[in-house]
């Protein structure tokens, strides 16, 4: 018997993450093993208990804020998880969802839709940016401050490595640079004149909602799948999507900023190199191997200066840059800008079979392996990172993983609140991996 206890859909108090547990239906790939018996009880907060048997039972503590039941289509699980943060959203806050599960559970049907001509159908990413799309000509129409329209960036993760899917699979690199932030980049570019562009990940502004489906649907086509578990077609990769409200003013402010930081990157090339070139002019080696000053070379300082003199120019530029850019986002006159919702669908847990259970896996490859591995590694990551922003820790480990690097933004954000929902399936046969991807979420919203 399996139960687990309906409750509303507010937020415990003193919880920034909340945590959903969603039923999807029997398909074709559960196998003939039918249903294993599940109830849910109108307790609140929702605890759950799982037994394989009558006589033995794992029981969770308070964890889960909804529990949708098979029938509850996409259009509830948006209205009850999604819609209620719209207006965080409008006031420039952030939203975080993720959807946990094992493979073929039903994660991508929640967060990216199947039919996104459907309401019922259509995925929570989706079914938010038409809602905000909705809100912004609404503010558009009142003429107060910019125009405003969405922009998105997606892309997948596997093993250590972005792929941006707006650019064309383009491989990335994720790298914490020296002002502690995360940073996806690509390809390399030398430009006239000297000038080193790292391509950052592809940010596309749409302005209209037609136009952001069809690029998204475009996008996703370029998304990894293989062999799991359950099925064939599983999401093999983390894929993150990120919506945003955004201007004209500040697409053109965040392209100026990295045409500047483009500009210093020979310049403080050069006064590197300078004051390397000079230092070493400056020494030379002692009979005992040591180094001493060089009597008949003297440093030419003011050499020096003048390219660090140079370096600090462009310094001052970048930073006039950045300080535009966040000039923008606190305007008074829109405090809409920048508000930013991430639809994160976590690639399918891997669990792997007990001795003595009847379910067999199939064979899978080395590679398939260490991907498994990899992912496991990434979600427990994750549940470490939530537990511990939730509490308020002093240190939270988001560099234990690329997955929890690249999601450090969101969570730092004073104004995020985030969502977990965790997708699992009522099938016999998949008992196992239900019962751990219950476990695994009401560790992340026991708080």
């Amino acid at each position: 018997v399996l139960s687990l206890a309906r409750v509303s859909s507010m937020s415990r108090r003193g919880s920034p993450m909340k945590v959903y547990a969603r039923w999807r239906p029997i398909n074709k790939y559960d196998g003939e093993g039918g249903e294993f018996a599940r109830k849910t009880s109108d307790t609140s907060p929702a605890s759950v208990s799982v037994s394989a048997s009558d006589d033995v039972a794992w029981t969770s503590r308070p964890a889960f804020d909804t529990v949708f039941d098979p029938n509850d289509d996409n259009v509830r699980t948006y209205a009850t998880i999604v819609s209620p943060t719209i207006p965080e959203v409008l006031q420039g806050g952030s939203c975080s969802f993720f959807a946990y599960g094992h493979s073929g559970s039903g994660k991508t049907h929640t967060i990216i839709g199947y039919d996104n001509d459907n309401d019922c159908g259509m995925g929570l990413c989706i079914a938010a940016a038409r809602h905000l799309y909705d809100e912004i000509r609404v503010l558009n129409e009142k003429g107060v401050g910019p125009r405003l329209s969405l922009g998105f960036s997606l892309f997948e993760l596997r093993k250590d490595v972005a792929f941006d899917l707006l650019n064309g699979h383009t491989k990335c690199h994720i790298r914490e640079g020296p002002d502690q932030k995360v940073h996806i980049r690509g390809q390399t570019e030398t430009l006239e004149g000297g000038k080193v562009r790292v391509q950052p990940i592809v940010k596309r502004p749409c302005w209209t909602f037609d136009a952001f489906k069809q690029e998204l649907i475009q996008a996703l086509s370029h998304r990894s799948v293989g062999s799991s578990s359950i099925h064939d077609q599983s999401s093999r990769t983390h894929a993150v999507l990120e919506l945003e409200i955004i201007s004209d003013a500040l697409v053109h402010a965040r392209d100026e900023l990295v045409d500047r930081q483009s500009e210093l990157v020979p310049v403080g090339k050069r006064a590197t190199d300078i004051s390397i070139e000079e230092q070493t002019k400056g020494v030379i080696r002692t009979p005992e191997g040591g180094w001493a000053p060089n009597p008949e070379y003297q440093i030419d300082q003011e050499r020096i200066d003048a390219a660090e003199a140079v370096k600090a120019e462009f310094e001052a530029r970048v930073t006039a840059a950045e300080e535009k850019v966040n000039t923008l986002l606190h305007s008074p006159d829109s405090p809409a800008l920048g508000g930013r919702m991430v639809f994160v669908d976590l690639a399918g847990a891997e669990y792997h079979q007990e001795k003595g259970a009847e379910v067999q896996m199939p064979k899978q490859t080395p590679q398939e392996r260490q991907e498994g591995r990899q992912i496991n590694t990434d979600l427990l990551a994750l549940k470490e990172v939530i537990r511990a922003w939730s509490t308020k820790q002093a240190r939270v480990p988001f560099r234990s993983s690329p997955l929890t690097m690249v999601l450090r933004d969101h969570f730092e954000d004073p104004n995020c609140s985030a969502a977990m929902i965790v997708t699992v399936s009522p099938a016999r046969e998949q008992y196992a991996a239900t019962l751990n991807s219950l476990k695994y979420a009401s560790l992340v919203g026991d708080i």
